[in-house]
């Protein structure tokens, strides 16, 4: 099986949260150590995010070039949103994410890669899936807003968005981390058809099939 990650809870001594905003907040929490000390620690609680690597049959995978105010940088990004109905199913919620960013549906959904986006100030826990089979969905394009308004669409090759990434030029973590987890997929024994199940548990965000 190989190494593997496991969940683990520290003693909390308090907890509160000094902060609450329409979908994240901060907690700071008095966590025992191992040494019997006892530390501050403020994070993010989020509410968990999907991605979806929408490849074709080309091998062009779709992007979209977003504003995104903290950095203030445009970025290249996968089809992505919040999993912020409690208990949603990450499959459903990422075909949602696909027809409203893109206006695409796709006939195969597989789990190409879980992971923390930045596990030493958030619990966000992020699942990327790779569609396939990729159609222009039915019916009028979602009304987007915001961002979204000035929002670009493009389908770029995996080996351009490989090769901008080792060149420091592409660096969302979404887009990185799908886009090297594709590229290792592809070369791996049994290939993209040994990938996960759509369905597959999810520790770090349970839900109802």
């Amino acid at each position: 099986m190989g190494i593997a990650d496991s969940g683990e809870t520290w003693e909390v001594i308090a907890s509160r949260t000094p902060f609450e905003g329409a979908k994240t907040a901060v907690r700071s929490e008095q966590v025992s150590m191992p040494d019997g000390s006892v530390v501050r620690r403020d994070y993010q609680v989020h509410p968990g995010s999907v991605c979806v690597l929408a490849l074709d049959e080309e091998g062009g995978v779709l992007v979209l070039r977003q504003y995104r105010h903290p950095v203030r940088h445009k970025l290249w990004e996968l089809p992505a949103g919040l999993l912020d109905v409690p208990g949603e199913n990450p499959l459903h919620a990422a075909q949602r994410e696909l027809y409203e960013e893109a206006h695409v549906k796709a006939e195969d959904w597989r789990v190409l890669v879980d992971f923390f986006a930045s596990p030493g100030g958030s619990d966000e826990a992020i699942r990327i899936f790779l569609a396939r089979g990729l159609s222009e969905a039915e019916g009028e394009r979602y009304a987007v807003s915001e961002e979204e308004a000035d929002m670009e669409v493009a389908r770029v090759p995996l080996a351009d968005l490989v090769s901008g990434i080792l060149e420091g030029r592409l660096g969302n973590p979404g887009l990185v981390t799908g886009a090297l987890a594709l590229s290792a997929a592809l070369a791996s024994p049994g290939g993209l058809d040994a990938l996960r199940p759509a369905q597959a548990p999810w520790p770090a965000r349970p839900y109802e099939v």
